[in-house]
């Protein structure tokens, strides 16, 4: 065995080492130890501002990822997004639609959001989703009267029954849509905004497109909405805890 084999390393591992610490030094220079280094720190929930994180976090689980729909209404729908106003949307955001499927998020309303996050999401929807000018004269998001219940029993039959069945109850291209569960779970405002928009997603037709060439008038739509409700649970014993003019 030859001892000077291994002497002879010594001073090649001993530059090694130099080495390997002067470039742990170099590379750590201006960050105290325990520091973490710029942009590695992770943000609080409440910091998050970029749109596609807290509309991810947020809104996809219901609406789909970017906006195309699932459980409710896809948001990303110009047509939508034509009728109802950002005042309206933050506001049901922030403080969710009673007896429904929808949350507050607000902080204030018991949600985990702040106002500058629901700020992004709303404001965020209208810039990336919504297209200026797409409508003329579209329907109005709220109903400006008062619904007839045998009117809407004719509008239905004339509009809707080809889709969704006599008396809602399903049909061979739409769902039931006077069944007591999903009326349980749906304000009359969010009604109003289906038949008005439809569900392009689901195959659903706007106002215009139930009838070729005869678009629904504001009055029939408001009338089909209140026929669809006096189909909900009036049993007095189950309290309805849906707030008429709720939007959604």
């Amino acid at each position: 065995m030859n001892p000077f084999r291994y002497v002879s390393l010594i001073p090649a591992l001993g530059i090694t080492l130099a080495m390997t610490l002067t470039m742990t030094l170099l590379w750590g220079c201006g960050y105290p130890p325990g520091k973490p280094r710029k942009g590695s720190e992770t943000l609080a929930p409440n910091q998050i501002v970029e749109f596609g994180t807290l509309y991810a976090e947020n809104c996809s689980a219901c609406h789909g990822a970017e906006g195309r729909g699932g459980a409710a209404i896809g948001l990303a729908d110009p047509l939508y997004l034509s009728i109802v106003s950002e005042a309206t949307m933050r506001k049901v955001i922030a403080t969710g639609v009673r007896g429904t499927s929808m949350p507050a998020f607000a902080q204030s309303a018991g949600g985990m959001l702040t106002d500058e996050q629901i700020d992004v999401i709303s404001s965020g929807i209208r810039s990336r989703w919504g297209q200026e000018g797409i409508l003329g004269d579209p329907p109005p998001y709220f109903a400006k009267s008062m619904g007839n219940v045998q009117r809407g029993k004719v509008a239905y039959e004339t509009f809707c029954e080809s889709c969704h069945g006599p008396q809602g109850a399903g049909g061979p291209k739409g769902s039931s849509i006077t069944n007591k569960s999903f009326l349980a779970l749906v304000s009359d405002q969010g009604l109003r905004t289906v038949v008005i928009v439809g569900r392009p997603e689901l195959g659903a037709p706007d106002w215009r497109e139930n009838v070729p060439g005869k678009p629904m008038s504001d009055q029939e739509i408001t009338d089909v909405v209140a026929w669809l409700v006096s189909h909900r649970n009036q049993n007095p014993e189950q309290p309805d805890f849906i707030t008429k003019n709720e939007p959604q």
